[in-house]
């Protein structure tokens, strides 16, 4: 049996039950939370000294296309529009199984090492199965906790080709997939569809991918707004038919009415907020405190590396000031005075990057707590941190100071994935010259093709 006992450390639990105890032992055993107490013997245990130090359950990362990770930064002044011009319609269609396979390897990595235990990997560069299958086994080289939510590219149409909003998803690659890497619905790994949604598709299309994730009990999510909607009186079909439930995620969801938006909530849709990138790219506000409003909260995601950075703990701090923001703005026009006190408090936040993740994907019951019994995803924050001492309140440190820095060390099912402040990573160097080269051609690639046309 292998146990790991962190020792007298401040314990951010994020389960209402067992609360933060100020100075408190973890234990691991075989891969689960054996207990979490003030004080815990266990002689033949590996003995973690948690003095000075913050412990959190793994973050989540509930959004984000890994496959951009070779293009960091590229597409930081582009609009949505533009996005979908320049990426979609051209680099993405130069992307070979490699270059797949480097970013989403590296992407991963950086996750861990930020304090992110699962990725909601969103693939959507995928024209051939070798392309998915690169992207797979990347996130099963990294070692992460990852839903790979199988997409479909967004390319131009040649002549002859229908618009991919015509295009139903894979049915036969579904089932590919299903009886290989992800026979195992408890390992690491986990399926999901990242399916076009009324907005981007025909009716006709968005009924055979809602019916194909319910046939096969998987999250179908989908983005939602960015321009005129493909099918506008989709969703009122799709739910009349009975269509959407709890395994549907909306990512974004910016133009949706008050109406669609607590329809959605009583059905048990669940939602996936990016809030730096959907303010940068042209979205909208995020619907944070509309959902709120609601008795409803999201998950969070980092979206686009190609954009923004891959930090959670920013994406947690920016979801959170971004609608005291919009909520201070209310008060201060309705009655010309600053708020009594803040609408949101910061352990919100916090769940929205860890329970609101796990139960956006089903795994409320494995991750997103640390609570006995559950899968022993973990961050240990090193709180004696010239940024982060003193340490007054726990979490309000973890939300408004801390950031990847410092992230010491990262447990995924029991397992170390970063120790003393570093990745546990073979071949660094070599994946990162990878990495560099793989982006150098792509736009190389890509630079030719303009030049050419």
């Amino acid at each position: 049996m292998t146990r790991v006992l962190i020792k007298d450390a401040t314990i951010v639990t994020m389960d209402d039950a067992l609360g933060d105890l100020p100075g408190g032992d973890l234990l691991v055993e075989d891969g689960r939370i054996a207990a979490v107490r003030p004080h815990i013997d266990a002689d033949d245990a590996e003995i973690i000294d948690g003095r000075g130090r913050i412990l959190i359950p793994g973050l989540i990362n509930a959004h984000m296309h890994t496959w951009q990770t070779a293009l960091r930064g590229y597409a930081c002044n582009w609009t949505l529009p533009e996005y979908f011009g320049k990426m979609h319609a051209g680099l993405a269609t130069v992307f070979r199984p490699d270059d797949i396979h480097i970013a989403t390897l590296l992407g991963a990595l950086n996750q861990i090492d930020c304090g992110t235990t699962t990725l909601v990997d969103w693939c959507h560069n995928n024209p051939t199965p070798a392309h998915t299958d690169a992207a797979v086994a990347a996130l099963s080289e990294s070692g992460i906790r990852a839903a790979f939510f199988h997409g479909s590219p967004k390319p131009d149409p040649k002549p002859g080709q229908r618009h991919f909003s015509e295009v139903p998803h894979p049915r036969d690659e579904v089932k590919r997939l299903l009886a290989g890497p992800f026979a195992d619905r408890s390992g690491l790994l986990t399926l999901g569809l990242a399916v076009l949604g009324p907005h981007y598709s025909t009716l006709d299309v968005a009924r055979q991918d809602f019916a194909l994730a319910r046939e096969f009990e998987l999250v179908a999510s989908m983005h939602q707004g960015g321009g005129p909607a493909r099918t506008p009186e989709g969703w009122d079909i799709l739910v009349k038919e009975g269509l959407v439930g709890s395994r549907v995620n909306i990512v974004h969801g910016n133009n949706l009415t008050d109406e669609q938006l607590r329809r959605f909530v009583d059905l048990g849709v669940s939602f996936s907020v990016t809030p730096e990138n959907e303010m940068i790219q042209g979205h909208g506000f995020p619907i944070t405190g509309r959902l709120l409003q609601l008795g409803a909260a999201p998950s969070l995601g980092v979206d686009l590396e190609s954009v923004i950075s891959g930090d959670m703990f920013s994406v947690a701090r920016i979801a959170l000031t971004t609608q005291r923001a919009l909520d201070n703005r209310v008060v201060r026009s309705e009655r010309d005075e600053i708020p009594a006190t803040s609408t949101i408090r910061v352990r919100e936040a916090l769940r929205w990057a860890t329970l609101e993740g796990a139960r956006m994907l089903g795994l409320e019951g494995r991750v997103g707590s640390l609570t006995p019994g559950k899968e022993a995803d973990l961050v240990i924050l090193d709180a004696t941190a010239l940024n982060l001492w003193p340490v007054h309140d726990p979490v309000s440190t973890v939300v408004m100071q801390a950031g990847p820095a410092n992230v010491e060390a990262v447990m995924i099912a029991g397992a170390w994935k970063k120790r003393d402040g570093r990745l546990l990573l073979a071949d660094r160097q070599r994946k990162m010259d990878a990495l560099a080269a793989s982006g150098r051609r792509i736009i190389d690639d890509m630079n030719k093709i303009n030049k050419a046309a």
